[in-house]
């Protein structure tokens, strides 16, 4: 089982300009890091996108999951953290 302390961002790239993604992150989980995680502006504010893929239908679809919801809050809780955090 991965601990709290097993998760964090090692790369944050701020994204300035008009798009609604406001950055790109990627977090290490225990010994892997996973790629493509997204801060993202939407209608009620700033949240944290999954990693997608692309079909060759052309629909995207979440490349991610977490099996609980605590484990995806504390996921959102640790990106939302080092966003606010680099200025």
């Amino acid at each position: 089982m991965i601990q709290e302390q097993d998760l964090k961002v090692v790369r944050l790239y701020r994204y300035e300009g008009d798009s609604t993604a406001k950055a790109f992150v990627d977090v290490a989980i225990g010994d892997y890091i996973v790629k493509g995680f997204k801060v993202v502006e939407g209608e009620k504010g700033l949240f944290v996108s999954m990693p997608r893929e692309k079909s060759k239908q052309g629909k995207w679809f979440d490349c991610f999951y977490t099996v609980t919801p605590e484990a995806k809050q504390r996921l959102v809780d640790t990106v939302m953290t080092a966003y606010r955090e680099q200025k």
